[in-house]
């Protein structure tokens, strides 16, 4: 079996797919977001799905479910206003609204565990509804 890292805290287990394939979006600019799924009966954080390089953040927005949480990182790359590129993570904690409070209560106890194995996030956003992690609200937190 694959390797986890424990998430004291909660009892959950982050798989070393989920820090492997966070560390080739991070260094070899693989996947222009991954989104993380909760699998209750293993306890286990696994990977739900990845986007390609050239994906957008609407193929992100598209993938998430409108009746569960889950948590993504996107890698977003922009020009500063010097002319310089730059690249920023950002972490989505998702839990809208139609998902089950038992969902909404897991996702928000294993978070932090996850963030910490997950090193190099600059940005966090909560969100319950496409309207507050809208690509404007990713692109005035980057400035």
């Amino acid at each position: 079996m694959a390797m986890a890292f424990k998430m004291a805290t909660t009892g959950m287990c982050v798989t070393d797919e989920c820090k492997n394939s966070f560390m080739e979006m991070k260094w070899k600019k693989v996947h222009r977001y991954i989104v993380f799924k909760i699998d209750e009966g293993s306890r286990l954080v696994t990977v739900d799905k990845v986007g390609a390089p050239g994906e957008g953040y609407d193929d992100l927005a598209a993938s998430l479910p409108t009746d569960d949480c889950r948590y993504a990182v996107f890698d977003f790359d922009f020009v500063t206003v010097d002319n310089c590129r730059k690249s920023k993570i950002f972490f989505i904690a998702w839990a809208p609204t139609a998902s089950r409070i038992r969902a909404k209560m897991l996702y928000a106890t294993s978070k932090d565990g996850l963030r910490r194995v997950l090193d190099g996030i600059h940005y966090e956003l909560q969100a319950t509804d496409p309207t507050e992690m809208g690509f404007d609200v990713i692109k005035d937190r980057a400035r």
